[in-house]
């Protein structure tokens, strides 16, 4: 199951943080309403859940957004 979480932070560096949450396998900055990107890789929704939430407690997280694939 792959998910893509968008991250919002004024920190510089968050897309090199999101690399160090397990299960997050590419992060990278984007320009727009987001400052990051997050694709996650996972077994189950429990699973993507887990990952938002050490997403969302890393120091500068303001919000993110969630999408989930659906096959």
């Amino acid at each position: 199951m792959k998910a893509i979480v968008l991250v919002k932070s004024p920190k510089k560096l968050i897309a090199a943080r999101l690399k160090l949450v397990n299960f997050v396998n590419e992060s990278f900055p984007v320009n727009g309403q987001f400052d990051a990107v997050a694709i996650i890789h996972v077994d189950s929704l429990t699973q993507i859940k887990d990952v938002t939430t050490q997403i969302q407690i890393i120091s500068g997280v303001e919000r993110t957004e969630t999408m989930i694939e659906i096959q």
